[in-house]
This record gives structure tokens, C-alpha cells and sequence, in this order.
């Protein structure tokens, strides 16, 4: 006798490999292309939870999430402020790590089948987070969850453990021509 479609699908689900995905370079898109997946992700029935590290402001994509998108959630863990790479303040580092922590908790719950971590590469880059803890989140976590990574400078060793690796690079920036951020494009 041949399975239902249902026990199918049941099947496929139990033994689905989670992807991790890694957005980085010094182009523009990375968040974009993160929470792109998010919506098809959403779109097909999945929940999501994207953690943004090192910022503080209520993007686009976090107040239509609050707003329109219910499987969508966003947290934030950051100041609406730039963080000083070479001096980070007590504050930003302690931040990053409520971000991190907020993560685990994420990715442990069960209740999401999407974790992003957007910004955590810089997050790492500017040392307000060991590698090491991230790359033990990465391998810890549940076998079906997807995970995606944004941000410029992606450790070698996130590199390594990632699915599928994207490098924006900027050919042109609209900055570089004098045009200040705008709501809807920047944020």
C-alpha cells in the first residue's frame, strides 16, 4: 500500500536538511536578499525569526512584519546608532550578546523553521561576539531549521560551514553620487 500524500510530506519534513546561508560583501542588498527569503519562506507556511544585530531603528521590513506578517517576527538588538568598530562601546557589545542569546532561544524553541541573524557578521567582525559562539549556534541547531547569516566581513570559518555563500559587490552606490539614505530604500 502506498503512502498518503500526507504521509509523505510528514516523511520529507522529518528527514529535511536545514540550509545555512551566508550573505556578505561590501554590497548593497544583504538584509534585502535575507528577508526576501523570509516572505517566500512565510508565503509557504513557515515562521521566522530574524534577530538584527547592531541596530536599533524600526526598519521597513520590521514594521511590516509588526503590521502585515504574523509568522514574521523581528527582533532587535541594537541602538539606532553607528557602533565604533575599533572602540565599540560597553553597551553595543552587551547588546550583541542579548542578541545572541535571543537567537539560541530561537533557534531551540522549535517554533520557528527559519532563524536570519542579520548584521551578525559584523557583529562578529567588530568582536562583540566570538566566532566560536556562532559557529556552535550553526551546529547545534535543530537538522531542519534554515539559518541565514548577513553582513560585510563573514568569518573564513562561517564561510566554511555555509550551504550556499552570496557575495554582494558594489559596483555603484547611489551615495557615492551625493543621494542621502531614504525611507523605503535605507530603511
Amino acid at each position: 500500500m502506498e503512502p498518503t500524500a500526507d504521509a509523505r510530506e510528514a516523511l520529507l519534513e522529518k528527514y529535511r536538511k536545514g540550509l545555512v546561508q551566508v550573505y556578505t560583501g561590501n554590497g548593497k542588498g544583504k538584509t534585502t536578499a535575507a528577508f526576501g527569503q523570509a516572505l517566500r519562506a512565510v508565503g509557504q507556511g513557515f515562521r521566522v525569526c530574524v534577530i538584527q544585530f547592531m541596530k536599533g531603528r524600526k526598519y521597513g521590513e520590521f514594521l511590516a512584519a509588526e503590521r502585515f506578517i504574523p509568522n514574521l517576527t523581528v527582533r532587535l538588538s541594537g541602538l539606532d546608532s553607528f557602533v565604533m568598530r575599533e572602540n565599540p562601546a560597553p553597551l553595543d557589545i552587551e547588546l550583541a550578546r542579548q542578541g545572541l542569546a535571543i537567537a539560541r532561544e530561537a533557534v531551540a524553541s522549535g517554533d520557528y523553521e527559519m532563524v536570519i541573524l542579520d548584521e551578525i557578521n559584523v557583529a562578529v567582525d567588530f568582536k562583540l561576539i566570538p566566532v566560536a559562539d556562532v559557529i556552535d549556534l550553526i551546529r547545534n541547531r535543530p537538522p531542519a531549521l534554515d539559518m541565514i547569516l548577513t553582513g560585510r566581513y563573514a568569518a573564513p570559518e562561517i564561510i566554511t560551514l555555509a550551504d550556499t555563500v552570496t557575495e554582494m559587490h558594489q559596483i555603484r552606490h547611489h551615495y557615492d553620487a551625493g543621494v542621502k539614505e531614504r525611507a523605503g530604500i535605507e530603511y
